[in-house]
């Protein structure tokens, strides 16, 4: 898979990728969008194929935003890192699974995902690791996908009333 990298960089790297879950998690957007360089690659088209480009940050957090928002409850546990140097590229993959709940109370409204990640990260002088590039490779799902663009269509009218 490539060559090994100093372990200060390997944690470092690691904790810039778990900064991506808790961010989601915890609905803290601030923390999630300060782990990634001003530009990302973003290829979730394992999940959908519609999924696939490079993009201002600004604009992916603008479509992460009020789908997160809709959902009553996530959790994004990754596990099992491999970082590693390709070339010039900087990867750091993990196992991951991805539970969206839309209502806690109803076990229908349940969609969880599992797969890995696979992100490319640079080092900067100031923000140290970020992240360039997040591939989703989606493996297993169970429960109901339809959820998600409702929570979706909730999230923005969330987020149009707060405003």
């Amino acid at each position: 898979m490539g060559n090994e990298i100093d372990v200060r960089d390997h944690l470092a790297i690691c904790d810039t990728v778990y900064r991506y879950a808790t961010g989601l998690d915890q609905r803290n957007w601030e923390l999630y969008r300060s782990i990634f360089t001003d530009e990302v690659r973003v290829d979730f088209s394992s999940y959908d194929e519609r999924t696939n480009y490079r993009v201002p940050v600004d604009q992916w957090m603008a479509q992460v935003v009020p789908l997160f928002t809709g959902l009553a409850s996530t959790q994004h546990s990754m596990t099992n890192p491999r970082v590693y140097l390709d070339g010039e590229r900087t990867i750091c993959q993990m196992y991951m699974q991805a539970d969206h709940v839309l209502d806690p109370d109803d076990p229908d409204s349940w969609f969880v995902f599992g797969g890995y990640y696979t992100d490319e990260l640079v080092k900067t002088d100031d923000r140290g690791w970020l992240i360039t590039e997040v591939v989703l490779s989606v493996y297993w799902r169970r429960g109901k996908p339809e959820i998600m663009p409702v929570a979706r269509e909730r999230g923005t009218r969330i987020l149009s009333s707060d405003a």
